[in-house]
């Protein structure tokens, strides 16, 4: 193998660890991502099921209200 193949070689090799580099900052990036959004899912489903208590216990405080009157 002459001189310049070994250069073209180094430098293909130098490339794909550029990208590997790369791929990694980006795959790193994306699961914070996720895991930030799972975290706010996580806390949406909360305030969602908070709310829906709170409107059936209203519901049900109507009912009672309407059974009295």
């Amino acid at each position: 193998m002459d001189d310049r193949q070994l250069k073209l070689i180094e430098s293909r090799v130098d490339e794909l660890i550029q990208l590997c580099d790369q791929l990694d900052r980006e795959n790193r990036s994306l699961k914070a991502d996720a895991r930030l959004w799972r975290e706010e899912r996580e806390q949406l489903i909360e305030k969602t099921d908070a709310a829906r208590a709170k409107v059936e216990s209203m519901i049900q405080r109507l009912r009672t209200l309407e059974k009295d009157q």
